[in-house]
């Protein structure tokens, strides 16, 4: 049954180590608080989903004035990040309702998403592994380039989706099936085993994971 996740920040990565000794590579999740501030059905919004609230903005000098009257019609605080959740029946929640790290105390595997880090331009080499060209006979200036992108006369053109040069990074992300090493519940951190996308203080945002549903 799908349930709400909750809304963390990036602290960075460490290393842990197992009851054998084994050491353990793994991402530091800091939860804030997570309060639910609506509840949507079939009936008011055509499907069922939670959004979430977290990290109260007391000035409100960072929240559009469209969003403050919504917070303000839905009698709840003002919060600088939201985050929608597709659940199966809303009605087991109350607006309200908060969530810290215990949430998933006692879950085994999380899927997390988030934004990856932005490289800019890059080019084949660097943002498809690309081998690059002859380093001599003959190859002069261009070491780094891709090569051929396609055929002469037909089809004539470069087909999409082609592997080239472009921008890299800034996309979300999810890694699935991460193994939760332990959750520290009084400083509402959860420990990850494995890598997270996005940059140190980035917002990520956890999950039940989707194919070990059994596994929790």
């Amino acid at each position: 049954m799908n349930r709400v996740g909750l809304i963390a920040r990036k602290v960075g990565m460490t290393q842990l180590f197992d009851d054998d000794g084994v050491q353990v590579p793994v991402t530091v999740l800091h939860v804030t608080p997570c309060a639910v501030v609506s509840l949507m059905t079939e009936e008011t919004r055509g499907y069922n989903a939670v959004l979430l609230g977290t990290e109260e903005e007391t000035s409100g000098k960072h929240i559009n004035k469209a969003q403050l009257k919504n917070f303000e019609k839905l009698g709840c605080k003002n919060y600088r990040i939201l985050k929608e959740y597709r659940v199966e029946d809303p009605t087991q929640y109350s607006v309200g309702d908060v969530f810290d790290c215990s949430y998933f105390a006692e879950t085994k595997f999380v899927d997390v998403r988030g934004r990856t880090i932005g490289k800019g331009f890059a080019g084949g080499m660097k943002r498809h592994g690309f081998g690059g060209l002859r380093a001599t006979h003959g190859v002069s200036i261009t070491h780094r380039c891709h090569g051929s992108t396609g055929n002469r006369t037909l089809p004539g053109r470069v087909f999409k989706g082609k592997r080239m040069a472009g921008h890299m990074g800034n996309t979300n992300v999810t890694t699935q099936n991460l193994r939760i090493h332990h959750v520290d519940i009084e400083k509402n951190v959860i420990f990850v085993v494995g890598s997270v996308p996005g940059a140190k203080n980035s917002i990520v945002y956890i999950r039940d994971a989707v194919k070990k549903m059994e596994a929790k």
